[in-house]
């Protein structure tokens, strides 16, 4: 089910009472000399800025040593940005620890693995257990809150920062202790902990819980299970600490909404954002692209995704780039009009705040080759320009704020413990990508143009999608079966891909034959794996190819059609792709990995018998990606043209908030999207 998220969305409204679309950057006086700050907010202004995250990496400004305070420079940038009509989502400033901190006490500093510290001079050098990092921490919040509760300026808190990124694993004691108290909530007993873990195995019985650690180096492969449960508690670690200082805000701020920022995107994925999202009054996001073949269909995912993790309600994005990064081998300028069509894809799904990194760009420290609103050339200059045009566009969209994103009939489940599980260590194969499965289908989904969201697995509603595709559903709990059964019995088209069903929450194997828990529901039956060498591959005879993975696959239940067989390799003759057509549904298996262009091929036999086509004519199909937004009254369709390249979209009509007027046809210019109107339906 969806979680109970709270809609506590900031920018919805100004402060006229008007919609508007948030706008801004994360903004950083404290690089910058005084006579710079009053000319900010000048070009803030010009650009169309609103709103600001401030103070985020200030805590050794804030607090020059332990027993002093400065805050009479924040208070003079607050006042700043208030006079000029911008808010501020404040920081708590507690996501680097000042160097007095560190010196003092050394025991905050993160451990690895392998024994090795984790030592200052870059970022989040800071354990998510230390109880020494915590109270100094919360004082900082504490003394935050205090000042600031009653500014005008202050539209938001923003908790730490971008918790997780570089310190989510911790092996230290702190974290060996909290491990510890983590897993007797979870247990209870040693008995129960021990079943869980398979201790029998390898002769790792449990006889008392001091005994316990994290899954430090060891001299092979550590207890599956306990990094499975450690990965779990490593995100809990971070949510608690975000919970500690939501406490301290809520109780002398309650009326201000407080959010952190996500990193849903690529391959982040220590922190289960799915749970953490009952946790905060609005879901924020950060998001950069990587360069590659599927880079903006990666970005369109983890938008989709994020919109998935806040219940489809408004999110913010915090960050995201003007142009360039800093942290990737090569780093990539963006092309013309690629800038304002990423943030507008953001939109699309559900975004009702556009923020970069960082405002101005800096002239020392690491990321100096970041792009910025306001680059090293100044006002005079293309970037400045577009990020100034783009705030006239986000204006011109401000009907849309607080609209919810349209339901789409296709759902691609997206689950953390699968994630986390399906890559483990002494499994058929090290090759298997998680993410990039779940990514494959949505692309391919976008190259037939058909529309679809990606949500948790385990905390959204599936009776309103005709079609849930779950790729690498590899860890399926009792309750997740039966829930995907009754799903297929009412009606509902599943798809599932080769090693899911395999495990239990416990990660233990579902005996019997694989997929397990899905076996019946599939009607088929596997006995070995059969995992592909890199480079091989097999042909199947609907003339698409499988790479990574096959399957030994015998028909076992009644009304199994073989859509697909492989004609080359181990399993030549054997069933590649099924459905079973039962109670109204039906349940797909697909045994291999097909990449975009097979899925492409696969999807429409999959697609046949529930009625979901493309939503775009076939000259647009893979060059144009179409998302509705929708509130009482209207529905507003995004249409956003990915290629090089016009493409014609006849029969497009509705009033037009942005882009060329669809006069007998729309025809959406290279790079370029449009936002249309409709009377709701």
């Amino acid at each position: 089910m969806t979680a109970p998220l709270t809609s506590r969305f900031p920018y919805a409204k100004g402060p006229d009472g008007t919609r508007r679309i948030g706008y801004g950057a994360d903004y950083n006086p404290e690089q910058w000399p005084r006579e710079v700050w009053e000319e900010d907010v000048r070009l803030m202004r010009e650009a169309g800025v609103n709103v600001v995250s401030l103070a985020i990496f200030s805590w050794a400004r804030l607090q020059p040593t332990a027993d002093s305070w400065d805050f009479a420079w924040l208070d003079e940038v607050m006042d700043l940005l208030h006079a000029g009509g911008i808010g501020v989502d404040l920081a708590t400033a507690t996501a680097s620890p000042p160097p007095w901190l560190t010196t003092a006490h050394p025991e905050i500093l993160p451990v690895t693995a392998t024994g090795e510290t984790l030592w200052p001079g870059a970022r989040q050098h800071w354990r998510p257990t230390s109880p020494v990092f915590r109270e100094h921490a919360l004082r900082l919040v504490r003394e935050m809150a205090t000042r600031y509760a009653d500014h005008p300026a202050l539209v938001a808190w923003h908790v730490n920062n971008e918790l997780g990124c570089h310190n989510v694993y911790d092996y230290s004691d702190d974290a060996a202790r909290a491990f510890r108290a983590w897993l007797r909530r979870r247990y209870t007993t040693l008995d129960a902990l021990n079943h869980a873990w398979g201790t029998a195995f390898w002769s790792q019985r449990y006889s008392d819980w001091d005994q316990l650690l994290p899954p430090r180096l060891a001299a092979s492969h550590p207890n599956p299970t306990q990094q499975l449960d450690f990965k779990r508690f490593s995100s809990d670690a971070l949510k608690e600490h975000l919970l500690a200082e939501r406490a301290v805000l809520r109780e002398l701020t309650p009326e201000v909404p407080v959010t952190t920022n996500f990193m849903v995107m690529g391959g982040t994925k220590g922190m289960d954002y799915a749970d953490w999202a009952a946790e905060v009054d609005f879901v924020a996001n950060d998001h950069y692209v990587i360069p590659g073949p599927q880079d903006r269909d990666e970005l369109s995912f983890a938008a989709n995704l994020t919109s998935g993790i806040a219940g489809h309600r408004p999110w913010f994005l915090m960050e995201h780039s003007t142009s360039a990064v800093n942290w990737q081998p090569v780093n990539l300028a963006k092309t013309p009009g690629e800038l304002a069509r990423d943030s507008l894809l953001h939109v699309a799904h559900g975004a009702d705040a556009v923020c970069f990194f960082q405002w101005r760009q800096s002239a020392a420290g690491a990321e100096k080759y970041h792009s910025a609103m306001l680059p090293h050339a100044g006002a005079d200059s293309e970037l400045f320009r577009s990020v100034t045009e783009l705030g006239s566009t986000l204006e011109a969209l401000a009907p849309i704020a607080g609209s919810v994103r349209e339901p789409a009939r296709v759902a691609v489940l997206f689950d953390w413990d699968s994630w986390w599980t399906s890559e483990h260590d002494s499994h058929p194969t090290a090759r298997l990508d998680y993410h990039r499965e779940a990514l494959d289908w949505y692309s391919a989904l976008l190259r037939l143009g058909i529309r679809a969201d990606v949500v948790p697995a385990h905390r959204t509603d599936l009776s309103s999608y005709d079609v849930v595709i779950a790729p690498v559903l590899h860890v399926v709990p009792q309750t997740l079966g039966k829930e995907l059964t009754r799903y297929v019995e009412s009606g509902g088209h599943l798809v599932t891909t080769y090693f899911s069903g395999i495990v239990d929450e416990n990660d233990h194997i579902w005996l019997g034959g694989y997929p397990g828990a899905l076996r019946e529901l599939l009607g088929i039956r596997v006995e070995e794996f059969g995992p592909l060498l890199d480079g091989s591959s097999v042909d199947l005879d609907n003339g698409t190819a499988g790479s990574l993975w096959t399957d030994r696959i015998d028909v076992t239940g009644p009304e199994v059609e073989v859509l697909a067989r492989y004609r080359t390799g181990s399993y030549a003759s054997r069933p590649a792709v099924t459905r079973r057509a039962t109670g109204g549904g039906s349940a797909a298996y697909v045994s291999t990995r097909l990449g975009v262009e097979g899925l492409a091929t696969l999807l429409p036999d999959l697609l046949a018998p529930t009625g979901v086509t493309a939503e775009l004519p076939s000259q647009a199909q893979g060059l144009v990606e179409s998302t509705v937004r929708r509130d009482a009254d209207h529905r507003y369709l995004f249409l956003v043209n990915r290629s090089d390249e016009s493409v014609s979209l006849p029969g497009v009509t509705g009033d037009v908030l942005i882009g060329p007027a669809p006069a007998d046809g729309l025809v959406l210019p290279p790079r370029e999207v449009a936002v249309l109107r409709q009377p709701a339906r």
